[in-house]
């Protein structure tokens, strides 16, 4: 819609009509009309239309259909790395069902360099690409690259991610982040009282990584529900560290990781046992039980996130208490739906949820992610015969 806009703006200037300014939820990249007059009452009856739609609060509302492209059209896919299962699954299934589907597919990853995706990104518009999915390295970066995409009149998505400071995205496939935040801490709660007898419970607090907009959120859902404990005393934060600042991990490496906890229980557990520990994903997990291992601690109940194959093997040998599962399958599934549509000329399907970005409200199509303890594990994994055969 954004570029039928400015073709309507074209027009009208060179008809030396009003200017009218429209704001909505995306749509078309590009339009045309028989016209002046026909351009000016679509983008009236449009700007009428979402006015409306925003009014009463339609949370539901379907964007405007546009014209599609063509079937074997380039689509974009920029990842930010390959360094965790999750992102190393997403390569491989965007490549098969984007070519299943038909289209051209053009996958790369950055290995966590704001500049290379940059690049990429770059390189996919000049090779004609019509949508370029984007699971940022830094979601504030991007801003400029993806103006370039937008005035090339391609769609951006967002994958896992939110894009943020930028009106050059049309929708954001993701889990819910704070939601993910909240079933962490609920899980640490939980496994505490059925693991650790009584409390209090002395814990320590881990983040990720601070330029992925997803980990303040985690930290934020997570500490919506541990805060009343901690402020009841019924979970003790020994080393004090409690802001996301604190406790975040830089690239969400495992190393930084494991450096801090080891840190942590030098300085703060040489007479004192450590119970629990909130981890944001599965791999920061496996290096802080590691490093309670080293230290000759009892393993504490750890949480995780992205059910990696190795973190599912731990939660089975109940090593690990629990991970988060965000099928991978579905974030793409449902990011390959979306795209679908764009080509068919249905424009973006209907969403539930917006979220502001610093600049507009993006349309968020957001999924539901699930607890994974070793009580579960086999119905979570029911239709996952990789991961189920893990739990043997």
């Amino acid at each position: 819609m954004m570029r039928k806009r400015k073709l309507f703006l074209s027009m009208l200037m060179a008809a030396s009509l009003s200017v009218f300014t429209l704001a909505g939820c995306g749509g078309s990249r590009e339009g045309s009309s028989s016209s002046t007059e026909s351009a000016t009452n679509t983008a009236e009856e449009t700007a009428d239309e979402t006015d409306a739609a925003e009014e009463e609060g339609d949370a539901a509302e379907e964007t405007a259909a546009g014209e599609g492209f063509e079937a074997d059209a380039t689509i974009g896919i920029s990842l930010p790395w390959l360094g965790t299962q999750n992102w190393k699954e997403a390569q491989d299934m965007f490549t098969e069902q984007l070519e299943a589907e038909g289209f051209t597919a053009l996958v790369q990853a950055a290995d966590q360099k704001v500049p290379q995706q940059q690049q990429q990104i770059e390189s996919m518009i000049q090779n004609g690409a019509k949508v370029i999915v984007v699971g940022p390295v830094d979601g504030t970066q991007l801003g400029s690259v993806l103006e370039e995409a937008k005035d090339a009149g391609v769609y951006v998505l967002g994958y896992d991610r939110l894009i943020e400071n930028t009106d050059a995205v049309d929708g954001v496939v993701q889990f819910g982040s704070v939601r993910t935040g909240e079933l962490q801490g609920q899980a640490l709660l939980d496994g505490l009282k059925a693991e650790k007898g009584d409390g209090p419970y002395n814990i320590e607090l881990f983040g990720g990584g601070p330029a992925d907009p997803n980990a303040p959120n985690f930290f934020t859902g997570a500490m919506s529900v541990l805060q009343p404990e901690i402020d009841a005393g019924n979970l003790v934060v020994v080393s004090g560290q409690t802001d996301f600042t604190q406790c975040a991990t830089e690239d969400w490496d495992n190393s930084k990781a494991q450096k801090r906890m080891d840190s942590l229980l030098a300085g703060n557990y040489s007479d004192k046992q450590i119970d629990g520990v909130l981890s944001p994903n599965d791999g920061i997990g496996r290096a802080i039980i590691t490093a309670c291992e080293d230290a000759g601690q009892d393993i504490p109940v750890v949480t995780g996130l992205d059910a990696e194959n190795e973190s599912v093997e731990w939660v089975w040998q109940g090593k690990q208490y629990c991970t988060v599962a965000k099928p991978t399958q579905d974030l793409v599934a449902k990011t390959v739906e979306i795209i679908k549509s764009l080509q068919a000329g249905e424009g973006m399907p209907a969403y539930e949820v917006k979220t502001n970005n610093g600049k507009i409200d993006v349309p968020i199509y957001e999924l539901d992610p699930v607890v994974v303890t070793k009580d579960n594990a086999q119905e979570v994994f029911a239709n996952d015969p990789d991961r189920l055969e893990l739990l043997k």
